[in-house]
């Protein structure tokens, strides 16, 4: 069996750091954006995964976002460079349920992202029609503070 090509890492990323996607409370103005900040986390730019994704609301507390083999859409995230040393503590301190994965995004760059194990998304509301967490949260006057 041939496994298929490795998608392009991202460009521009220190060394010592990893490139991160983030798809909610740690997006800037969320909720859990200060423990981003805590583990030393910059900023790169906004993004779009390609076409391949559902998200999830749970319980209005955080996005459940899963790799879709069909019916996917772009999901609006951000991408960040995080230091190796603070990349645990952001991983450790995420809700059960959420894990780490490559996430495409629309550039063709698959750096890490946060993702959901298809158990956390049973029974939930799902949100992928308004193209990410942020929109979501903004249309439902979800505080995020």
């Amino acid at each position: 069996m041939t496994l298929p090509p490795r998608p392009a890492e991202v460009p521009g990323i220190p060394p010592g750091n990893v490139a991160l996607v983030v798809n909610g409370g740690l997006m800037r103005g969320m909720r859990a954006h200060d423990r981003m900040l805590q583990a030393g986390a910059v900023f790169l730019r906004e993004v779009t995964t390609a076409p391949r994704y559902r998200l999830w609301s749970i319980a209005d507390r955080f996005p459940g976002m899963l790799h879709a083999p069909a019916g996917g859409a772009a999901i609006g995230a951000e991408l960040y460079a995080v230091p190796r040393a603070g990349f645990a503590g952001i991983v450790e301190s995420e809700p059960d349920g959420l894990c780490v994965g490559r996430v495409l995004l629309s550039d063709g760059t698959a750096p890490l992202g946060v993702l959901a194990e298809p158990r956390l998304v049973e029974g939930r509301t799902e949100i992928t029609a308004h193209g990410g967490w942020r929109a979501y949260v903004l249309a439902q006057g979800i505080p995020q503070a």
